[in-house]
């Protein structure tokens, strides 16, 4: 599997920095994301899934619908 994180930051014309920002990291551990040269933390991948409003799923290639699944049952 392939992360799509990459895509979708270049997608939305972001940089790593802005990106790492917003999850309150340093740009060169977001970059190790994007080059799967560490592993994605399940809390990071569900803030960047709740930022580009998809699923993990999506991010992670093992769907290809972008659409995030209903949520159900949460407050």
């Amino acid at each position: 599997m392939r992360l799509r994180i990459r895509d979708l930051r270049e997608d939305s014309d972001l940089t790593q920095r802005e990106i790492a920002d917003y999850l309150m990291c340093d740009q060169s551990l977001y970059s190790k994301y994007e080059r799967e040269e560490r592993v994605l933390p399940l809390e990071v991948a569900i803030r960047l899934a709740d930022y580009y409003h998809t699923s993990i799923d999506y991010l992670v290639g093992r769907t290809d619908m972008f659409t995030p699944y209903p949520r159900t049952g949460v407050k």
